[in-house]
């Protein structure tokens, strides 16, 4: 059978578009090709590896026995995961608000002052590039109730200062307390926020007649909304892993040392500073029980995503509301 001699002028037209949408598919593909290759390496397979090996018995050393759910079982059962549990939502519930509100504040503060900005910035800032772990053991020490400077401060004003790291109802205000010294960084964040507000906008307000809070109100929170979103994220997924500094307050605070045949367990005074991730890192590293720190470190990432979940979500109602 012969074909029409013009059923290739027809077909001609729909094959070139189809060509040209497989090239530009493939080189979308070329381009996103680094980024597809770091999240398959570096989340994708380590979070299938920790699923894999939650149902196993694995000290990293013999080869892992399969225990079904018995790991998910004694996560139920294990009283460290909910004082671990405890101390970290703690963190997440306390240390995060205190620390965005406090460095709001100050970025309020340098924002309006008209002298000796760039002073007060640096000053702020400082603290933020002093290194976790010199930060850390410095802070224990100025706040010793015997020999540091700052309980002998607070005397000068007839006030008895607590044994700041070594009282379980004072550790973790006292890692609050150095969480808000270093937040330099996010207050330098909420000040480019704050001076990205549109002048005119306050302006019309203070004419409508607004007082400074309520400018604050419907002027300022509402434009520096997604910068406030952005802290609080990043905060709540800090606070959830924090690790370095409870770890090393609680050492400092213990005396404890590196000497042969000393042990320390993480969480002095009396577990008050024991969070999940360093509950992870002892089950993992410490005990040489793999198969369970996956358990955790899957309820670690679970929490994580569903406080995240929730902020985006109390966050568009919040827009759409405005």
């Amino acid at each position: 059978m012969v074909s029409s001699p013009h059923a290739a002028p027809h077909a001609a037209p729909h094959a070139a578009p189809s060509r040209w949408r497989r090239g530009e598919g493939l080189r979308a593909l070329l381009w996103l090709s680094p980024w597809i290759a770091g999240v398959s390496i570096f989340f994708v397979y380590p979070l299938l590896s920790t699923v894999y090996f939650s149902f196993y018995r694995y000290d990293m050393t013999s080869t892992p026995e399969f225990i079904g759910l018995d790991n998910y079982a004694y996560l139920l059962h294990d009283p460290r995961v909910a004082m671990s549990a405890k101390n970290t939502l703690w963190l997440v519930a306390i240390m995060v608000p205190a620390t965005v509100l406090f460095s709001l504040a100050l970025a309020q503060l340098v924002v309006r002052l008209k002298a000796g900005v760039g002073v007060l910035r640096t000053i702020f800032y400082l603290p933020s590039l002093v290194p976790l772990a010199a930060g850390t053991i410095t802070f224990v020490f100025l706040m010793n109730p015997a020999t540091g400077p700052w309980n002998k401060f607070l005397a000068l004003f007839g006030i008895h200062g607590p044994d700041w790291f070594g009282d379980p109802a004072w550790s973790k205000p006292s890692l609050t307390l150095l969480s808000l010294w270093s937040c330099g960084q996010l207050a330098v964040i909420f000040m480019a926020a704050l001076l990205d507000v549109p002048r005119h906008l306050y302006e019309a307000a203070a004419i409508d007649g607004a007082g400074a809070w309520r400018q604050f109100r419907s002027v300022t929170l509402p434009t520096i909304a997604p910068v406030l979103m952005f802290a609080l994220v990043t905060n709540v997924i800090y606070a959830l892993q924090y690790f370095t500094q409870a770890m090393i307050a609680s050492r400092v605070a213990s005396g404890a040392t590196d000497s042969p045949g000393s042990t320390f367990t993480p969480g002095y005074p009396d577990e008050s500073l024991l969070t999940l991730p360093q509950w992870l890192f002892q089950s993992g590293f410490r005990d040489w029980t793999m198969g369970y720190a996956c358990v955790l470190a899957l309820l670690l990432f679970a929490t994580s995503m569903i406080f995240t979940l929730i902020l985006l979500r109390q966050f568009r109602r919040a827009e759409e509301a405005i």
